[in-house]
């Protein structure tokens, strides 16, 4: 017990000496977040809206507070397991049940910003992960998977989503990168900077949308429309990715920090 008070108070004073330093990775959520688009046959979910209910007024001379409407997937958001139909059996799959200790957990950050400045479809595979591994190390179990495309650096919906007569185009990862974090380095989950885990283009793949797919069918998480992630380095930083405890959710906006040693 008192090891893990020591541990602690470490990690007290790191921070507050600046030693330690703590990163938002969440992108702002507001009216003019934007949110992923399916095919007009699919139901649509609605972006953020917020209704007064009071502010310092009639309706409330001292407090302001606000209703908020908005789809569980909605800017920097978590996915669960149940959220795809691979994960829809597994124990623990939801927003409540999941054991709070897989919400914490160090980062292994891939930078593709250059590669996926030059080609929006970029795609991930395992030979980019193990060349990774080369020079960082091996990704450890219970780790995020984070994609630093910079994509969260895009400014208007049109240029975040960037869609045209072929559906959206942004990178992601390949079947078998999935697999293979999945399952041969048994991550935590993957988090990206893009409006969803999956590529653009990953309807088309072989299983479509692997990132949900394989992921959420392995009982691993997903984390979506990050930032930041210019700010962490390859290794070494500790992510906190905690979703609202919404009972039977599949998944929720949350607000992720990292602690950066600076």
């Amino acid at each position: 017990m008192n090891q893990k008070v020591t541990v602690l108070s470490l990690l007290v004073e790191e921070l507050r000496s600046g030693r330690v330093k703590v990163v938002d990775l969440t992108q702002p959520l507001g009216p003019d977040t934007p949110v992923i688009e399916l095919p007009d046959m699919f139901a649509q979910s609605p972006g953020l809206t917020i209704s007064q209910i009071s502010k310092y007024d009639d309706n409330g001379p001292a407090w302001y507070w606000n209703t908020i409407t908005l789809g569980e997937h909605t800017g920097t958001h978590f996915d669960a397991p149940v959220h795809w139909i691979t994960g829809r059996e597994r124990s623990s799959n939801t927003t409540d049940t999941i054991p709070v200790g897989q919400f914490v957990g160090p980062a292994c950050v891939i930078d593709v910003s250059e590669e996926a400045a030059q080609f929006n479809d970029f795609i991930l595979t395992r030979e980019h992960v193990l060349a990774w591994e080369g020079e960082n190390g091996k990704i450890q179990p219970g780790s995020w998977l984070l994609l630093r495309s910079d994509w969260s650096k895009r400014t208007g919906r049109d240029a975040f989503l960037n869609a045209d007569e072929e559906g959206p185009h942004s990178p992601g990862f390949h079947p078998d990168c999935v697999r293979f974090l999945a399952h041969e380095r048994d991550v935590l989950g993957v988090g990206v900077e893009t409006v969803g885990t999956d590529a653009g283009q990953a309807g088309g793949f072989d299983p479509p949308f692997p990132a949900h797919n394989i992921m959420h069918g392995a009982g691993k998480l997903g984390l979506a429309s990050l930032a930041n992630l210019d700010q962490l380095p390859p290794t070494g930083a500790v992510v906190i990715a905690a979703p609202l405890k919404i009972v039977n959710g599949s998944g929720s906006p949350l607000r992720v920090i990292a602690l950066v040693p600076s």
